[in-house]
């Protein structure tokens, strides 16, 4: 492999496994702030001790996330100097807003979250954990910005020439609100909300379906199914406004997320399939007639461009990124079906009766996270070959000295090194699932076979 590809592929790896943690630090910093509001509100101590087992999970999570998030940034420099160069002014505003404005907030009141439990009052505490969830959010805010500058660069000129060549920012909140980063960070947020979400779910479940922490589990379950069915909804909604944006930004894209290769008007929305790039055809595909056009311009006359309509070598890679965003749009589907069912029968007086979709939930975990992967990659590689849209390749932005063998050895090293930390998080995470919240202060607990 040459050195594009392989950097390429490390920073793929070491983003992969940090995404793993971010959107759970986020989802459960909202849930923290729900449990433990409803403490603030009636005085229960059930609620309490709720947000305290919560907390220690979230504090594994944000340690784990923080610790595989600074190899990246060093990356930057290492392997993608002159990308480094191009949009330090740019790239560097954005990070330094996030350090200063996210994470210190969020560190900074991660302590007294932690540990202030005997040591400030219980609206000072609370106060804590809506700085902490904040913070969180806030982090999120500026990567995502920062991030969809590269896929639509707005506020900007371009300063020197050749290898001298730079952005510099001209308008600080056209940056900021560039035309890709509000629809994005609505549908990132709502991603994480349900990482978070389901996580709790799935806790809960298996204690149910274990005959533990009954009391525990069954709130839990309910507080969480209602922030599932608003975020699964949510994000359904941001999804199909970023898929417009798209539409509109980055033509080339939208393509290649539907496999068109002619501009056409009608163009049909597919279902599934397998995209044979060489025959510009989608194999085994069902596809619903006219949809896509009707969705992008709320007209079946509206005019969706092709693929063939761009240069050769700046069209993305269509088969990845199709299926990319083929299964995260079916993992939408069925997180928005899994917590209306819950709420349904929650409603209907029956929702832990049935084991097997207690069954599901301990398993519906997995979901959000395969989906907030897949729509990475769908959004990264589908702005292929660009790494900041329209300005600068992928190609152009590598370090003119790092060597393939060097990239190599980085590459299996840390790779080495997060799967250890994964394995670390699971085994560490696993003891406080089976230790549990501490049963005395559940009072009144509940012991026995899960009931409605």
């Amino acid at each position: 492999m040459d050195v594009e590809i392989l950097s390429r592929l490390q920073f793929a790896v070491t983003i992969a496994f940090h995404y793993i943690y971010p959107p759970l630090s986020i989802g459960l910093g909202v849930f923290m702030v729900i449990t433990e509001g409803m403490y603030l509100k009636t005085k229960d101590k059930f609620y309490e001790q709720m947000t305290k087992f919560w907390v220690k999970v979230f504090a594994l999570t944000f340690a784990i996330g923080v610790a595989t998030g600074i190899v990246m940034e060093f990356e930057f420099g290492t392997n993608w100097a002159t990308y480094s160069r191009f949009v330090g002014d740019v790239f560097g505003s954005a990070l330094a807003a996030e350090g200063i404005f996210a994470f210190f907030l969020e560190s900074g009141f991660l302590a007294v979250l932690v540990f202030g439990w005997d040591k400030v009052g219980p609206k000072m505490h609370f106060f804590s954990t809506l700085m902490v969830a904040l913070g969180s959010m806030f982090s999120a805010i500026w990567i995502v910005v920062a991030n969809s500058w590269m896929q639509t660069p707005a506020g900007y000129h371009i300063v020197g020439e050749g290898l001298n060549a730079r952005a510099e920012i001209t308008d600080f909140w056209a940056m900021v609100f560039n035309p890709s980063s509000v629809d994005r960070l609505l549908h990132t947020i709502s991603g994480c909300w349900l990482a978070g979400a389901f996580l709790v779910i799935s806790v809960a479940s298996y204690y149910l379906l274990k005959d533990k922490h009954i009391r525990f589990a069954k709130s839990s379950i309910k507080i969480a199914l209602v922030m599932a069915l608003i975020a699964s909804l949510f994000q359904l909604f941001t999804g199909h406004q970023s898929a417009v944006g798209v539409a509109k930004n980055q033509p080339a894209k939208l393509a290649a997320m539907e496999a068109v290769f002619n501009d056409q008007t009608n163009a049909p929305l597919y279902l599934f399939g397998w995209v044979n790039e060489d025959n510009q055809e989608v194999k085994f595909g069902i596809a619903i007639p006219s949809m896509l056009s009707y969705l992008i311009g709320w007209d079946a006359n509206t005019k969706v461009t092709g693929l063939n309509s761009f240069p050769e070598d700046e069209r993305p890679p269509v088969n990845i990124v199709f299926q990319a965003y083929h299964l995260m749009v079916a993992i939408g589907f069925m997180l928005i079906a899994i917590s209306v069912l819950g709420v349904f029968l929650w409603w209907k007086g029956t929702l832990f009766k049935h084991r097997w979709l207690l069954w599901v939930f301990v398993f519906s975990v997995l979901l959000p996270q395969i989906a907030n992967q897949v729509g990475w990659i769908t959004a990264e590689v589908g702005r292929q070959p660009w790494i900041v849209y329209g300005l600068m390749k992928t190609s152009e932005g590598l370090s003119k000295a790092v060597q393939a063998g060097q990239v190599w050895y980085s590459l299996i090293m840390f790779t080495l090194i997060y799967i250890g930390l994964f394995i670390l998080f699971i085994y560490l995470l696993n003891n406080k699932i089976q230790h549990g919240p501490e049963e005395a202060d559940l009072i009144p607990s509940e012991i026995g076979h899960p009931k409605a």
